[in-house]
């Protein structure tokens, strides 16, 4: 509903008050307190605003002026987020410490909203980002080195060694992980950007043995009280696929790069999921992926 300038109400208001003396009807209740008819109805019907009289012939409502104040009360109670009910206790009681109690909780549900909000948009970010290294990444299969930040994650132990299956088996891992985030509170939004890892001595014997599979985290996530393990900082030697059933010629391949250029392996090999794009094939999870493994000189 449109608000009316003081001009327009003011005039109105004073004619009816002429008229019936020291009250107003509910539509003019309304107009002079921006809201509207029906809720104004619903607060007599729920006893947190009830008419001075209701005429018993017609059932008009009518409302005196002075009763701007406690309508002036309870939109604002609304605007601190307290429901109907919560602010129908409050004024029923006149309890002040009640008033308190209530506001402490909304405002520990707010920061709740406002951590929420914060690690979405973190999610969202990463994913941003994870696109733009799509864009620009290296041809796919080419090897390289590349320079990566220190990373955060948390994950759990593989419940079985998807490189010896099909991608079914990858997928009973990934939503062993899902389940373990769901359970301790973390959206699925987090799962977007998703890791694997193969133990530094079982990579360089060339067995492909899933150890871990985990999230890309942010230290932001730490409210959620998650175990993070740090992915340092360094030199990796890197492959870019677009095809998850490359990853094992491709893994074998990263091995043979970094002997062949006598480089030494100083940790876990990792695949890490950039992207996907299964908005465009229903079928099967597109992945865009970045294996690397780091290095020491």
């Amino acid at each position: 509903m449109g608000k009316k300038s003081a001009k327009t109400l003011i005039p109105l208001y004073s004619s009816i008050m002429e008229k019936d003396q020291n009250l107003i009807s509910i539509g003019m209740m309304a107009k002079l307190n921006h809201t509207t008819v029906p809720t104004l109805r619903l607060y007599d019907r729920l006893d947190l605003l009830k008419p001075r009289f209701t005429d018993s012939d017609s059932g008009y409502r009518y409302y005196d002026i002075q009763q701007n104040a406690r309508l002036d009360m309870i939109e604002y109670m609304k605007e601190l987020g307290m429901s109907l009910k919560e602010i129908s206790s409050v004024l029923k009681s006149g309890d002040i410490t009640l008033i308190e109690d209530l506001l402490a909780k909304k405002n520990e549900q707010i920061h709740m909203q406002i951590r929420s909000l914060k690690l979405r948009h973190d999610a969202v970010e990463r994913t941003i980002r994870s696109i733009e290294r799509y864009r620009r990444s290296p041809a796919t299969g080419m090897m390289a080195l590349e320079y990566i930040d220190r990373r955060y994650i948390y994950g759990i132990k593989c419940t079985e060694n998807f490189y010896d299956h099909d991608i079914s088996s990858y997928e009973k891992v990934l939503l062993a992980l899902k389940m373990d985030l769901m359970d301790k509170g973390i959206e699925q939004v987090h799962t977007y950007n998703v890791g694997t890892s193969i133990r530094k001595q079982d990579f360089e014997m060339c067995r492909l043995l899933a150890d871990d599979v985990f999230i890309f985290a942010d230290r932001n996530m730490d409210s959620k009280n998650l175990e993070f393990r740090i992915m340092d900082s360094g030199m990796y030697a890197t492959v870019y696929l677009d095809d998850y059933n490359k990853e094992n010629v491709y893994a074998v391949k990263l091995l043979e790069f970094c002997r062949s250029n006598g480089y030494v392996i100083a940790g876990d090999y990792v695949c890490e999921v950039l992207t996907e794009f299964n908005v465009f094939d229903d079928e099967k999870r597109g992945m865009f992926m970045r294996l690397q493994v780091p290095l020491e000189f």
